[in-house]
């Protein structure tokens, strides 16, 4: 990826970007590949593994409710999904700043597979079917998506929206892993070329 040398200029720790990618070994690569393609089957059939890594992402969840509390209520609401999506993506940005691919993708590839629980919790707004998890008193409890979508004026719009973001999860996961595999059997295929 080439960074403008006007950018760069302004903001230099932005020309790391233009550095090589740490080498991805072969055995690594083929082992991330099997456990990204053990992920995507247990994601497409709610398979125990991808119901464990949630469980991982629920206190981050209701860490951003409790973190984002102070800056009114549309915020404190919001703040849940949105540090749930903000701490895989940091991290992803922090590896990508590294210039390690492992840990760039794994951190995206679970960015983009907290947009199925979302999507499911922001299907649910109306029908408010499913059990919750939540932070103190729970006969207090507000819904996060029928709260956020009644007061933009979309609540009749739940499961379409729901769609996109679940269609988005998927996209960014299978372009995350497809984008690790190219750039994993890229270098183990340099590495190769050179020992020779």
């Amino acid at each position: 990826m080439r960074v403008p040398d006007a950018i760069v200029d302004r903001m230099p720790q932005l020309g790391v970007l233009t550095d090589e990618w740490e080498p991805v070994s072969r055995g690594a690569a083929i082992a991330w590949i099997v456990f990204y393609a053990v992920m995507l089957v247990s994601v497409a059939t709610s398979g125990v593994l991808s119901q464990l890594m949630d469980l991982v992402f629920v206190p981050i969840h209701e860490g951003g409710h409790l973190l984002f509390r102070f800056f009114g209520e549309w915020i404190y609401v919001a703040g849940g999904t949105f540090l749930q999506l903000f701490v895989p993506l940091a991290l992803a940005v922090y590896f990508a700043f590294r210039r390690q691919v492992p840990g760039t993708a794994f951190c995206a590839f679970f960015f983009f597979e907290q947009f199925l629980p979302v999507a499911v919790y922001m299907a649910d707004s109306r029908c408010q079917c499913l059990t919750y998890v939540t932070v103190g008193d729970s006969d207090t409890v507000i819904h996060d998506w029928l709260y956020l979508f009644s007061s933009v004026g979309v609540l009749e719009h739940d499961t379409q929206i729901a769609a996109v973001v679940r269609g988005l999860g998927w996209i960014g996961m299978l372009a995350t892993v497809g984008w690790f595999a190219v750039r994993a059997l890229r270098s183990t295929a340099t590495e190769a070329a050179s020992a020779e």
